[in-house]
């Protein structure tokens, strides 16, 4: 699990000129200061982002990784382990990276768009594990009652990842600091690292 495309919200709204204040009210979020599902409708509403506006973000913005996830999702296909994506993004923008990186779109949890028939923005699916807070959490629940998987390992660079660590959800938490050093987060993960591809050679 690594939530990779959680920033993506903020790459839109810069895209649509509200970048300042909606990255301000992704890092409340992402630190653990307000609730998630808060935070994500006020930012989605200041967006008001349209299924064309989106498109055409999706066109200009072809799918970015960190550097090594490519290769760190391939070497776990290699070795028989099935890997998850779970975001707080949106899956208009998760399922092209699922796809890019081989990873079956039934193994993505993510945030639903909501648009009216003219195409204007209609709000997002509160039904969707991610779109509240400890809902990355439930959604490893969800992963371990439908696949069967007794130990699942979380990786992830913020708050909302980090909830997924729970005695009946993810057995272990790592913490990526690659993009943004989160220090509450590094005290608290059960293993920290800064590069993707510490955990390549782990997998050796």
């Amino acid at each position: 699990m690594h939530s990779c495309s959680d920033e993506s919200i903020d790459e839109i709204a810069a895209y649509l000129g509200v970048g300042d204040q909606v990255a301000a009210l992704t890092a409340k979020a992402m630190g653990g200061a307000v609730k998630f599902q808060d935070a994500l409708a006020e930012r989605l509403n200041l967006m008001n982002c349209s299924q064309q506006q989106l498109d055409s973000f999706l066109k200009a913005h072809p799918p970015q990784y960190s550097p090594g996830i490519p290769e760190l999702v391939a070497k776990l296909q290699q070795q028989g382990k099935a890997v998850f994506l779970v975001s707080g993004g949106f899956r208009q923008v998760i399922h092209p990276i699922a796809e890019a990186l081989g990873i079956p779109l039934s193994h993505v949890y993510a945030n639903q768009l909501l648009f009216k028939e003219d195409g204007s923005y209609a709000g997002f699916d509160a039904e969707e594990f991610t779109s509240r807070s400890g809902g990355k959490a439930e959604a490893v629940r969800d992963i371990k009652a439908k696949f069967g998987y007794q130990r699942i390992v979380a990786v992830g660079d913020g708050a909302t990842d980090m909830e997924a660590r729970q005695p009946d959800a993810a057995n272990i938490f790592i913490g990526y600091g690659g993009v943004v050093e989160r220090l509450n987060i590094a005290a608290q993960a059960d293993w920290y690292v800064y590069d993707i591809h510490v955990l390549l050679e782990a997998l050796q």
